[in-house]
């Protein structure tokens, strides 16, 4: 079968209709909506409010994944040509959405936890016995957790940094706090771009990126929030590596990760590792001294997992089509609609800001209770601590934002 993967012409049809012009809400659905067509009549009158969560796939998809399933079925032996062309092809798609050099910058990886993993286990710390690793307090459980269990085990010395807010119900950060927490002697700051509970885009980035490197450190950022949601540029920004995933804004499901390297730490060698690295994986010699591939392949483990470049084939094509600058632009002025329904419904949410994410935020002290009884009425959006989230999207219309205003306002009157 060919390794070429093929050129699909209903994404750039659909986008082409649009115009050059901002989106309009009559536009997508006449155009882009039915690329979706699966999944908007299997949610029938479901109010989606979760494109910040597990993200809708296109119809596409699920022909991409029967595509590479079908490389196997015909011929076992050549399959993996085919595979690997289409994860390079992936790899590609990924470095101009963050605007990284090349594909091979790109590793892929099961979990953003992967990537982490992979960098602490390819540092040495400068002093002392562990790596000296800060981080915020509002890090995701995937990178947070990681972090303690390494803290608890001695392997790094973990500093955390607190937002203002000691009630945490803003968690605003303040790029002073952040410098003045990164001092001589750090190894690793570990930072997410756009805070997954609060929304916030995390202040000044470059600037504390640019403070932890003058005294010796390499920055991880985490962007899982950012790429697909919000334009990013790890070049600007200058980062040593960052992490992300397809699973939320970039429509590819669960397990297709990354880890980006900068061209000038590809020649790290992480102890997570494995046969894929080698310089010549197929020859099967056993030297004494492991033989690394050159560039990116000395970053990768054993034997990877391939349908989860199938997975977001679709979801990256559509993102690079539609541009993460007008999809943001759409996004933000969702959020601003919403906000004001809220307020008008008595309830004061957060969001369309120029230092918010791609999603709505609700400080509420019942907020589960309160996200539950959101989706017992039909209105998928979820809770984060003491904070609700909604996640508008290009398949969201304007009258399904005002429902979804109003039933936030009956929830709020029953509990």
């Amino acid at each position: 079968m060919s390794s070429t993967p093929r050129t699909d012409t209903s994404i750039h049809r659909a986008v082409a209709a649009l115009g050059s012009g901002p989106f309009n809400a009559c536009a997508l659905k006449t155009h882009v909506w039915p690329l979706f067509s699966r999944t908007l009549s299997q949610q029938g009158t479901q109010i989606d409010l979760g494109n910040h969560s597990l993200s809708r796939p296109l119809d596409r998809t699920a022909d991409d994944i029967a595509r590479g399933l079908r490389s196997w079925y015909a011929d076992p032996a050549s399959a993996w040509s085919a595979w690997h062309a289409t994860q390079a092809h992936v790899n590609a798609m990924i470095a101009q959405l963050i605007h990284a050099p090349d594909g091979d910058c790109i590793l892929p990886k099961s979990s953003a936890g992967q990537g982490l993993r992979a960098v602490l286990n390819a540092l040495e710390p400068r002093s002392g016995a562990a790596l000296r690793v800060v981080s915020t307090q509002d890090e995701f459980d995937s990178l947070d957790f990681i972090l303690r269990v390494y803290q608890q085990r001695g392997r790094i010395h973990l500093t955390q940094i607190a937002p203002r807010d000691a009630q945490r119900t803003e968690a605003r950060y303040v790029t002073d706090d952040l410098i003045a927490g990164i001092r001589a002697g750090t190894d690793l700051v570990v930072l997410s771009s756009v805070l997954f509970r609060t929304g916030q885009v995390l202040p000044q980035l470059a600037a504390v990126i640019g403070h932890a490197q003058q005294h010796g450190a390499k920055v991880l950022i985490d962007t899982y929030h950012h790429a697909g949601a919000l334009p990013l540029d790890v070049q600007a920004l200058r980062a040593d590596f960052a992490v992300g995933g397809a699973y939320k804004y970039l429509r590819g499901g669960p397990g297709a990760c990354w880890l980006y390297v900068h061209k000038n730490h590809l020649a790290l060698r992480t102890l997570d590792t494995g046969w894929y690295a080698k310089a010549d994986r197929l020859a099967y010699q056993r030297t004494e001294t492991p033989a690394f591939a050159a560039g990116g392949q000395a970053w990768h483990e054993s034997t990877p997992a391939m349908m989860p470049a199938y997975q977001t084939l679709a979801g990256l094509e559509f993102t690079l089509a539609m541009g993460v600058s007008r999809l943001h632009t759409y996004n933000t002025q969702q959020q601003q609609r919403l906000v004001r329904l809220f307020k008008e419904s008595g309830l004061n949410a957060r969001g369309g800001q120029a230092d918010h994410g791609a999603f709505v935020t609700l400080h509420h002290a019942q907020a589960s209770a309160f996200a539950q009884s959101m989706q017992q009425r039909g209105v998928r959006c979820d809770a984060r601590g003491d904070i609700v989230r909604f996640g508008p999207s290009i398949l969201t219309s304007d009258a399904a934002l005002s429902s979804a205003a109003q039933i936030a306002q009956a929830v709020q009157r029953s509990l």
